[in-house]
């Protein structure tokens, strides 16, 4: 009997198109850039398909053929040339190693390359009609995406994370291939209904409401008959596409109609919560203010619209200059991006002063690059945090003291995801008055375990958090809040805000 076989491979990065960040091979290599066998064991966001995947064809005596897993940290635009390569190596895997029963692929759902708007709808249109109509393709998706009509026609099931943050990767990619293996046996047959509740948001589901919500999605989920996976997308604000907005996915079995109208009643729900979901922001000035009036500790201060998880620098030095001018100790900072001060502070060596500039030398409205007298603490070559079961390259770092302020300097652009960014430097995090991250929430579960109070700063403006303001040239302007800025928003017009599309 022949042995049933599968693919899987990755091909991933969030795009903030308005970042002056460009993503080239050198960015996926500086990431993950695994070939054919080379994933290590340890699963990562977009990634976790392949040793999710290994264990799956373990237990069920599968061969499974793993292709190359790409993922690039969050930026800009690729460039074309990149894209491409990457996106015809992947197709040159499954037409050089087929046919196989099933195709599982770890995807984002918010890249945009030079000269592709959709670049995840066009490489799935191209492994369709490699593998032909009979062959499942299945493909997990952060929320932080765009959900095109392109790929979903292109596919037999999409399954996104609920989380956010997402410490749930790993439990959607067992999902996708306990959807593959369901469908290549025959049990089932996943149809994927759509619905568009008309709006683009920022949803933490770390508090309420939007806890109870995903709550709610996955006891429906677990509970409702032919029902499969149930995605809420929450879309990317600062991907400037033509499908950009939030996005109900209900997946079932061979049951459309039932798909409609549950993708339609969470719709209608999710756009109940516009307005009402973000946590508060706070000034720079008012965050250290709460922050040196409460009592305990530590608290943590996120420096939440400069996050590289979200394409933008990550070395804006905005509330870095704030408290150096309040004179503030026992503070520490992870991290602020600038490879050139790494590079600088490792030939000093650790315990030499110097003069040091660093910071704020990518992009406007980021504050100003900090000129002052520094000692190297701590120097670490190829540095890395935790996030969850994954580990997350920093690339060569550097801990750096400037007057009581401790600051983490990396060469790799990543977000805070863990205390372990502090720990490996030898910084107990729970003794620190203040702690300050760059990331918008991926932070908060490990935070939430030391710091009594976490506050949401905005300070600068290195991401395009406002809609209304934002100047897009592609996105839609009938979804909440774009059209606020020309309409008024009419909470009660929910036919012409809410649309349903079965595939």
């Amino acid at each position: 009997m022949t042995r049933p076989r599968a693919f899987t491979a990755v091909l991933a990065t969030e795009t903030n198109t308005f970042s002056p960040i460009r993503v080239d091979l050198k960015a996926f290599e500086a990431s993950l850039l695994a070939r054919p066998g080379e994933h290590p064991a340890t699963p990562t966001l977009c990634s976790a398909v392949i040793p999710v995947g290994r264990k799956k064809a373990a237990a069920n005596g599968w061969l499974l053929v793993e292709g190359t897993a790409a993922w690039a940290d969050p930026a800009g635009l690729v460039s074309k040339k990149t894209y491409e390569f990457l996106r015809d190596e992947i197709l040159e895997q499954i037409r050089d190693g087929g046919p196989f029963d099933v195709i599982v692929l770890g995807l984002h759902g918010a890249m945009v390359a030079e000269g592709y708007d959709d670049p995840e709808g066009d490489f799935l249109e191209r492994v369709r009609s490699i593998v032909g109509t009979s062959t499942p393709i299945i493909a997990t998706l952060d929320p932080h995406s765009h959900l095109t009509a392109r790929r979903v026609a292109a596919c037999d099931a999409l399954v996104a994370f609920k989380e956010f943050p997402h410490v749930d990767f790993v439990e959607c990619a067992e999902k996708a291939w306990q959807i593959a293996e369901d469908t290549m046996s025959g049990r089932i047959k996943p149809v994927m209904s759509v619905c568009d509740p008309k709006m683009i948001e920022v949803f933490p589901t770390s508090t309420e409401p939007m806890r109870s919500y995903v709550d709610d999605v996955v006891s429906l989920e677990r509970s409702t008959p032919d029902v499969l996976s149930i995605s809420v997308i929450h879309g990317f604000m600062a991907g400037d596409v033509p499908e950009m907005g939030a996005r109900l996915l209900v997946v079932t079995d061979d049951n459309r109609e039932k798909g409609a109208s549950l993708a339609q009643e969470l719709g209608e729900k999710l756009f109940d919560l516009r307005g009402k979901v973000r946590s508060e922001e706070l000034s720079p000035e008012t965050a250290y203010e709460t922050a040196l009036e409460f009592e305990g500790g530590p608290v943590t201060i996120a420096d939440m619209w400069d996050n590289p998880g979200g394409g933008t620098a990550g070395d804006a030095t905005v509330l870095l200059k704030e408290a150096i001018d309040r004179g503030l100790s026992n503070i520490a900072f992870g991290s602020i991006w600038d490879p050139v001060a790494v590079q600088l502070c490792h030939a000093a060596g650790e315990g030499a002063r110097m003069q040091l500039r660093f910071g704020a030398k990518s992009a406007p409205n980021t504050g100003h690059p900090i000129d002052a007298e520094v000692e190297v603490l701590r120097n670490i070559i190829n540095a890395e945090q935790r996030f969850g079961e994954s580990v997350v390259p920093i690339g060569d770092s550097s801990l750096i003291r400037v007057g009581e302020i401790e600051v983490i300097l990396n060469s790799t652009r990543a977000q805070c995801f863990d205390t372990s960014l502090f720990e490996n430097f030898g910084i107990d995090p729970s003794k620190r008055n203040i702690l300050v991250v760059k990331s918008t929430n991926h932070f908060h579960e490990s935070f939430a375990r030391i710091s009594p109070l976490i506050l949401y700063c905005a300070a600068g403006q290195p991401y395009p958090n406002d809609p209304r303001k934002t100047p897009y040239t592609k996105a839609p302007r009938d979804i909440w809040p774009i059209n606020t800025v020309h309409a008024d928003d009419n909470a009660n017009s929910r036919t012409s805000l809410v649309e349903t599309m079965g595939t």
